[in-house]
């Protein structure tokens, strides 16, 4: 029978895939959309929020500035997407931003981008999770008071559901995305029908109440800065554009065609929704504040009020308090929140094991796991967004300070490797309709740059001091990170790499076998160093109680055993110092002698047996390794209980094709004495 955390395994994830079924995980366009834009798309759900609550700071009058603020988010995603629809064709491999930085700019580039990214994808999940929370808990009060452990809860599904594939996750995420699409657009158009066609007169519940300015006296230069605050928030609706460019390959072929239309399709929609939301707000006279506690002045209207989300409020507005799509609104609103992070969880694990392979990170992100997705990555993620948002008690509100500033580090970086990328074809073209085409795309990233790094200047100035130097100095750690993980990966690529002179031959093999008892498994050892014809065969045991050694040499004796036994000394009650130092004695007459150290095992068939055998041949053995010119053998014993399992029908039920690896896990044996 299969153990309980393999049948567990099993049952969450699925069977795992061949390698050669990677090709049936690719995506086509209608699946990828939600796959890698569900965290623009949601955007919508809090950066409508985050620019009028940032305006409320000046009061309700300030309000009117939200469609001009949309404006100016809307021409950064065109100019945004159109500079990515350039990456995604001259670059298809899936680096993204990482990989125009480092061909382009050089590494040291390259790695700025990647830890900015990497930071941006953490702060993904624990923002759209946290604010599905708060948009859950628009419409259900209990959600409210419980926002972490739902918070991380809801990391945990979506971990699970990547953990299956990636075809699979965006299989179960495309209809929630796509019905939040038709939801908040088709709540616009009623919205703006009933305004404009109908001429009726909707007033959000927030209507009515009296907003007292944070700032009653703002200078020109003040009420500017909170302008540029506001913008800076509402970038956040750009974030996730990235992930198209790193999630290429998994795109069904044309793949660079494929994710330049999803793009396309990305920004449209985002775009639209935004600017319909901000539209409606400002219609319905909706108020949206930081702190209602100290923002809104008391009146008849602010009686028993609770400050719901912006898309709630519209929804009330538009279907009416109560009715049944008020709560589909919500509910659909908190999904794709929760969903979004899947963005993050997509381009994440993609880029880890792009740097583990460029030996930037550990190399055990570069694998796949046994449903073909990168499950290190995934579970590293996850942990690392479950501690943000503990950290910061999944509040958007302090969790969006430190959101944006990566994304618009890697934009700037990678456009400015664009127009290099660019400006190298164009010393060799000669054809001129590919010249006009490359300028064209020069062109349109150099704007690109030029708008992303004065945005990437806007959230510096306004947010460094709010929280965003928080995300700057991770991205100062990861960086110094990668460089040392890398370091370390040369220097030991440079120790192990194999020179001209002939491997020199050890002069002599002295072989030791380790006793704690006159057993079998000591017997069994001792055969087996006896076989392999040593030049010096020795049989060594602890001395830490008088009697059970004086038990072993007359049981030796006894039996006759042709070996000498050496009994070493430990009046401290010590094992592993005296057997290394006794090791290191031995091959310090002669530094081409060898050592093997035969250590005997039991192997056992139940987890709870390894708790009532002594550990210390673990221990042994663990330092042994850090000694030169010494071999550890370890001389397994099965137990009765090791041999009552069905190995040939485990690897069958579990996995339906040939074991990955050695049966026989070994345990380890009474300590030598």
């Amino acid at each position: 029978m299969a153990s309980t955390t393999s049948l567990a395994k099993r049952l969450l994830l699925g069977r795992p895939f061949r390698s050669d079924k990677l090709q049936h995980t690719l995506l086509p366009k209608r699946i990828a959309l939600p796959v890698f834009a569900s965290d623009a798309l949601s955007s919508v759900a809090y950066a409508p929020d985050e620019i009028l609550l940032t305006l409320s700071i000046a009061g309700a009058a300030a309000y009117a500035f939200s469609p001009w603020v949309t404006l100016a988010v809307a021409v950064v995603m065109v100019t945004v997407v159109a500079s990515y629809r350039q990456n995604v064709h001259a670059y298809p491999s899936g680096g993204g931003d990482y990989e125009v930085a480092t061909v382009n700019l050089g590494p040291k580039a390259g790695l700025g981008v990647a830890s900015a990214l990497l930071v941006d994808y953490i702060l993904t999940v624990a923002v759209s999770i946290s604010s599905g929370v708060s948009n859950l808990g628009s419409v259900v009060p209990w959600v409210a008071t419980h926002k972490v452990p739902i918070a991380i809860l809801a990391i945990v599904v979506l971990s699970a559901l990547n953990l299956r594939g990636l075809r699979e996750s965006g299989a179960a995420f495309a209809v929630p995305t796509y019905l939040f699409i038709v939801v908040i657009v088709g709540m616009i158009l009623i919205g703006v029908f009933r305004v404009f066609v109908l001429g009726d007169d909707l007033r959000a519940p927030s209507a009515d109440l009296t907003i007292d300015a944070e700032e009653h006296h703002l200078t020109q230069i003040g009420f500017a800065f909170l302008l540029l605050r506001t913008f800076s928030s509402g970038c956040a609706a750009l974030t996730g554009v990235e992930a198209i460019s790193n999630g290429v390959p998994a795109f069904k072929k044309p793949k660079s065609k494929n994710a330049a239309t999803t793009l396309m399709l990305l920004g449209g929609l985002a775009i639209v929704m935004l600017s319909g939301i901000i539209l409606l707000a400002q219609r319905t006279k909706l108020q949206y504040v930081e702190d209602p506690l100290l923002q809104i002045v008391p009146n008849a209207a602010s009686e028993g009020y609770v400050q719901k989300t912006v898309t709630t409020q519209l929804a009330e507005t538009v279907f009416g308090s109560g009715s049944i799509m008020l709560f589909v609104v919500g509910g659909v609103t908190a999904l794709i929140l929760f969903l979004a992070a899947n963005t993050a969880f997509n381009g994440f694990p993609v880029l880890g094991s792009i740097l583990a392979q460029d030996r930037y990170l550990p190399r055990q992100l570069h694998t796949r796991g046994d449903r073909l997705a990168f499950s290190n990555g995934i579970l590293f993620l996850a942990g690392a967004a479950m501690v943000l948002i503990v950290a910061f008690e999944a509040e958007v509100t302090r969790l969006i300070q430190l959101y944006i500033v990566g994304v618009f580090v890697s934009f700037t970086l990678s456009q400015a490797g664009m127009i290099r990328h660019w400006n190298r074809h164009l010393r060799t073209q000669r054809d001129p309709i590919q010249r006009r085409k490359m300028m064209r795309s020069r062109a349109i990233n150099t704007f690109g740059m030029i708008l992303t790094g004065a945005v990437l200047i806007v959230v510096l100035i306004t947010k460094f001091l709010l929280g965003a130097w928080i995300a700057i100095a991770a991205m100062i750690v990861i960086y110094g990170l990668m460089v040392a993980i890398h370091r370390h990966y040369t220097r030991v690529a440079e120790e192990l790499k194999p020179t001209d002179e002939r491997p020199v031959l050890p002069s002599r093999n002295h072989a030791i076998v380790l006793v704690s008892k006159v057993h079998q498994p000591t017997l069994r050892a001792l055969a087996y160093a006896q076989a392999t014809r040593p030049d010096t065969l020795t049989a060594v045991t602890v001395n830490v109680d008088d009697n059970d050694t004086r038990a072993i040499q007359a049981e030796w004796e006894r039996r006759q055993l042709p070996v000498a036994l050496t009994v070493v000394d430990s009046p401290y009650r010590e094992i592993t110092r005296p057997i290394i130092d006794f090791v290191k004695n031995t091959r310090r007459a002669s530094p081409r002698d060898v050592v093997t150290v035969f250590v005997p095992e039991y192997v056992v068939g139940r987890w709870w047996e390894n708790l009532l055998h002594n550990q210390s041949a673990l221990r042994i053995k663990g330092r042994l390794l850090f000694e030169p010119g010494v071999m550890v053998t370890s001389v397994p014993w099965q137990l009765r209980s090791s041999q009552d399992r069905d190995l040939d029908r485990m690897d069958r039920g579990l996995t339906r094709a040939p074991a990955r690896g050695p049966r026989i896990h070994d345990e380890e044996d009474e300590a030598p004495r």
